[in-house]
């Protein structure tokens, strides 16, 4: 079994990890940033948001797309540095906008909670959104399970979503125009609770089960491959380093603002795997 390295400390809540350009970048909720991590182990803040920051990608032309968890909508960066609102979530999004996956036309698909889970609201039932590359917003799909960790096929055709609430993936058929059809049924993972993932060159899914306390690499079907231990919640990871074979994962103690904000008690973890990664993010 692989064991894990601590790479980075002092991170409130860290989500949405993604690798480019020989760099891991992620989001941290609650000091509200944008950071990136380099392969000394330094960290370096990339954007500062009055929101928390969730969802991470890239538009074709390098614009970076953010989700802006609270004002449920998503923000683009653009090379200069200036931020400006790209999609307007609020008429989709029945709770606070969390995890997306932005394909290769620049096409974003963007989950929320479905319900005030903070506030001890009731649970609902949330949508996933599409936004097209011109920031048009509209529903993709409905009756999701708090839609958490996406991921896109290499050759484009595929979207695979988490649901925490339904310890599932769920796939759909990627349309011309980036609607999506033919759901079905991707993986059933009986007691888990699907957070951030990724997926591996041999369509192999690496999924941070959050009560579950580890990671475990899932394939088509259900059936776990590999699996490592987290010793706490396991909330997202992703395959990064120059051979796309180093799994990062963010490790923390729980996802309650009071408890972790200001405190920095997540960690960045990683371990090497034999399976690259590959698709999208």
């Amino acid at each position: 079994m692989a064991e894990f390295t601590t790479v980075l400390t002092g991170v409130d809540f860290g989500e949405g990890p993604r690798w480019r350009d020989g760099r891991l970048w992620f989001s941290d909720f609650y000091r509200g940033g944008v950071y990136t991590l380099d392969s000394d182990g330094n960290e370096e803040l990339q954007l500062q948001l009055d929101d928390r920051p969730s969802g991470l990608g890239w538009m074709p032309d390098g614009t970076l797309l953010v989700v802006s968890m609270v004002k449920r909508s998503v923000l683009a960066v653009g090379a200069d540095g200036a931020v400006r609102t790209h999609a307007d979530l609020s008429g989709l999004a029945t709770g606070f906008c969390n995890d997306m996956v932005v394909a290769a036309d620049g096409t974003a698909y963007v989950g929320n909670f479905g319900f005030d889970s903070e506030g001890g609201g009731e649970f609902a039932k949330a949508v996933l959104a599409r936004v097209t590359p011109d920031g048009e917003a509209s529903e993709a799909a409905a009756e999701l399970m708090f839609p958490n960790g996406s991921v896109i096929t290499p050759d484009g055709s595929t979207l695979i979503v988490g649901e925490t609430y339904a310890g599932q993936y769920t796939a759909w058929d990627i349309e011309a125009d980036g609607t999506l059809a033919n759901r079905r049924l991707w993986a059933r993972i009986e007691g888990s609770t699907p957070d951030g993932c990724c997926l591996d060159a041999d369509g192999g899914i690496w999924m941070a089960d959050f009560r579950g306390g580890r990671v475990a690499r899932v394939i088509e079907g259900g059936e776990i491959t590999d699996e490592i231990a987290t010793g706490a919640h396991a909330v997202a990871c992703m395959l990064g380093g120059e051979d796309r074979r180093t799994l990062y994962v963010f490790r923390s103690p729980s996802s309650d603002p009071d408890k972790l904000r200001g405190k920095g008690l997540t960690t960045v973890l990683s371990a090497r795997v034999a399976v690259p990664g590959a698709g999208l993010p």
